[in-house]
């Protein structure tokens, strides 16, 4: 078997960037992912410069029998990249905004606050998802579930065309004409299939944006999802509204408000104006008791700030599921388990309001199909003390018994944990045809997403 020492050394001759093997220093920082609990037992990592580098890793692995994993920031990561070279693009920062085409051409490792910056100072934007961490690439390649997709749909189906380097480290451009299947494979399949050096994507219209979050104390929690599920059962396609439960650690960082407590949050983003922006949002705005309310006009540059997630590397435990509806049932069922007097460890249960136009199937669209469910719900534990990790274990195991009945047995792409299979994610159809892209186009399996389409 090829040793570290000797895929470091032969690396180190083929690309531009820098080649790190166990024992270097800034080893353990560059193979860490975002989640700290994973542990990326990697051959090498390569922090590539440029799509060169890409291509020549990929025909260095092809040639000694190795995989070659994508990671720009690490998010999404899982124990599938044993013994990988495992390539950094996060140093491919390309972004162009053209916007009289309505376009963004986006480099591997770019992140959604440039895109979001340059296509806002033109009115446009880019369907980005609830934070700026993960790059714009590795968010649409996994479907892409953005705040503006009741209106506009997946961020994969707004994909044009995508530079990529495929299993025999060969680089070419792929589009609906050039490559159909792969094309369709690339747009909401995962990064199994090729590695992707930049994406062309359509931007869309923002000339007005509204929202920001509320919160209060989880006393309030009953009193705002009633208020919750009244404003999403007759709203617009143009409004987005999330509900969280939280539970902040007491950690200096924090606010003294929030340091240990429990609170429950909404968060919106409305594609209009202050005024109709307030009245569809009237019932949850006058829920009493809010000791925060960050909600007017925005910044297609700020949307990063809605839902204020953590940017930096933390452990993580995961649990989601697709919700048909929320019914009574599965409303009592989420405050019982996640509410006031639960005695949840877990950080954040959140739903999202689905519907709108993921719930419609695109013409020619991609593997990321659509979703009849009309919630999400993730809830994230953080095992940051003694025996923590065992109380979230079992209660994501109590949320999921509980909530089965009320669930359609579906996860996101993007939401599925660590050691969870793309079984979860797709129907059986869309995974066979995934699964015959896989094999066709790389017969050995030197491309490996965090989630294996074979596995």
């Amino acid at each position: 078997m090829i040793t570290a020492d000797t895929v470091g050394h032969d690396l180190a001759h083929v690309v531009r960037g820098q080649v790190l093997t166990p024992g270097d220093s800034g080893w353990e920082v560059a193979r860490r992912p975002w989640n700290l609990r994973i542990q990326q037992e990697v051959r090498a990592v390569v922090l590539a410069s440029d799509a060169s580098d890409v291509a020549a890793t990929v025909r260095y692995a092809a040639r000694n029998g190795l995989s070659v994993a994508a990671q720009p920031v690490g998010h999404g990561a899982t124990t599938a990249l044993r013994d990988t070279i495992l390539l950094r693009t996060g140093g491919l920062r390309g972004v162009a905004v053209d916007p009289v085409a309505r376009t963004a051409r986006v480099a591997a490792g770019a992140g959604w606050a440039d895109v979001l910056s340059r296509a806002g100072a033109h009115g446009l934007t880019g369907l980005a998802g609830s934070s700026t961490g993960p790059s714009v690439v590795g968010f649409t390649l996994g479907g892409g579930l953005s705040w503006f997709g009741r209106k506009y749909g997946f961020a994969a189906n707004a994909v044009r065309s995508a530079e990529v380097v495929d299993a025999t480290g060969e680089r070419y451009r792929v589009d609906a004409a050039s490559d159909p299947e792969l094309f369709w494979a690339l747009r909401g399949g995962g990064g199994d299939f090729a590695l992707v050096t930049e994406l062309e994507f359509d931007l869309h219209p923002a000339p007005l944006l509204y929202g920001g979050r509320l919160l209060w104390p989880v006393e309030q929690a009953a009193a705002v999802l009633e208020a919750y599920r009244e404003t999403v059962a007759a709203a617009p396609d143009e409004l987005s509204v999330w509900y969280t439960l939280l539970r902040f650690p007491p950690i200096p960082e924090l606010p003294e408000f929030l340091r240990g407590r429990a609170m429950v949050a909404v968060d919106a983003t409305y594609l209009g104006g202050l005024i109709r922006g307030r009245e569809l949002l009237a019932r949850l705005l006058a829920v009493p008791g809010a000791l925060l309310d960050t909600v007017g006009t925005l910044q297609v540059a700020d949307l990063g700030s809605v839902a204020a997630e953590p940017l930096d590397p933390v452990p993580a435990m995961e649990y989601a599921a697709l919700l048909p509806d929320l019914t009574d049932d599965a409303a009592d069922t989420l405050l019982g388990l996640a509410g006031p007097h639960s005695g949840s460890p877990l950080a954040s249960v959140q739903l999202r309001h689905l519907g709108g136009a993921l719930a419609r199937r695109v013409a020619g669209g991609g593997a990321v199909g659509d979703l009849d469910e009309k919630f999400s719900l993730n809830a994230i534990g953080m095992p940051m003390g003694p025996g923590m990790a065992e109380q979230i274990e079992t209660h994501h195991g109590l949320l999921a018994q509980a909530l089965a009945p009320h669930a359609s047995g579906r996860i996101f792409f993007t939401f599925l944990g660590s050691e969870e299979s793309p079984v979860a994610a797709f129907p059986p159809d869309v995974l066979a045809r995934l699964r015959a892209i896989k094999r066709a186009r790389d017969p050995f399996g030197v491309v490996r997403s965090n989630h294996p389409v074979l596995s």
